[in-house]
């Protein structure tokens, strides 16, 4: 990683504790934050010695206060190929910021004398820009890199030093790398969407019987559309992605089973999945379900997994969005499946 780099993710800490000076845009307190490099949670950071972090700004800022909380609530998997990008670039600064920050830094030798006297080189004495841009100032930014928090597989890919980005020019960097359009937002915002946990209510209560089929169902006001919004306020654009519950699989944890439908596959119909069982249900078709026919015996119950399949849709500014590709969440549960004890007389 790049020592520019090195450097920003040694400043984290502000960014996650609150509102940083210079952020080009603001989050709740619970929004998911763009910022600098970042290191992974094991890594040490440390802020500025006056407690100050100028060295990062959410470039994009991310608002999940539609998401799914709770420490059940989980990330999306796409269903295909695809994958939102673990990290991206983003315009960042104006020259003024872009300035301010690095003359801060070197009045700190917040990373020795030879580096800063680099910098100073390479941004302030046309080696190759002068003065930090400033005869730009209005035509472009300066873009640096950012990274999703929970830091995915490819999360430091990202590691090319800050850079100047004239207006209306394509960044040099990798087309799913760059913040620029609202399809970039609407793909980082992707990689932020959470959504409740799967667990599905089994009935009749008690062990699963053998032969009898279990009901299964989810509660509808669990299961309702999410949202996550990511905004790049220099640019003046934002995208917001939607997950909106579609279908629920069901795997038994083993081959000695029926499931209800057989597929599966439950659709969600008027909000909600499969019906609670009643009194009266037990020789009924379950319209989800699954029937054991055997018993999970001594080596332990069997884990049936519920997998939830959820369409994704996006809109942006000035333009009207369209799908990008469905995610999915599971967990699994343990079943107990008891042999049912008939009585001789």
């Amino acid at each position: 990683m790049p020592a520019v780099n090195r450097r920003r993710a040694a400043l984290i800490t502000a960014c996650v504790a609150g509102t940083l000076a210079l952020t080009a845009g603001t989050a709740s307190a619970d929004n998911e934050v763009g910022g600098g490099q970042r290191q992974p949670p094991s890594s040490s950071t440390n802020a500025n010695a006056d407690g100050q972090d100028l060295g990062v700004s959410a470039a994009v800022t991310i608002n999940t206060d539609n998401n799914a909380k709770g420490p059940s609530a989980g990330p999306l998997a796409p269903v295909s190929d695809w994958k939102p990008p673990a990290c991206w670039y983003a315009p960042t600064y104006s020259p003024a910021e872009f300035k301010k920050i690095e003359e801060h830094n070197w009045s700190l030798e917040s990373t020795g004398y030879q580096w800063d006297a680099e910098q100073r080189s390479k941004y302030a004495e046309g080696k190759p820009y002068k003065d930090f841009n400033k005869a730009k100032a209005g035509k472009g930014f300066w873009w640096t890199s950012d990274v999703n928090r929970s830091f995915p597989p490819g999360w430091d890919s990202c590691n090319k030093d800050t850079f100047w980005v004239d207006t209306g020019k394509t960044p040099p960097v990798p087309a799913d790398q760059a913040a620029a359009t609202p399809l970039d937002l609407a793909h980082i915002a992707y990689g932020f969407v959470h959504v409740p946990d799967t667990k599905v209510t089994l009935a009749p209560s008690g062990p699963t019987k053998v032969n009898l089929p279990t009901w299964a169902w989810l509660d509808k006001a669990d299961f309702k559309p999410v949202s996550v919004t990511a905004t790049l306020a220099n640019y003046h654009i934002s995208s917001t992605v939607t997950a909106t519950p579609q279908s629920l699989k069901l795997e038994p944890g083993t081959a000695d089973a029926e499931l209800s439908p057989s597929s599966g596959v439950c659709p969600f119909v008027n909000g909600a999945i499969g019906t609670p069982y009643e009194t009266g249900d037990a020789d009924k078709t379950p319209p989800c379900g699954v029937t054991y026919l055997r018993a999970s015996g001594s080596n332990g119950p069997f884990s049936l997994k519920a997998t939830i399949t959820w369409k994704i849709t996006w809109t942006g500014t000035g333009v009207p969005g369209g799908k990008l590709p469905d995610g999915s969440f599971g967990t699994t549960q343990d079943v107990t499946v008891d042999e049912i004890q008939a009585i001789n007389r």
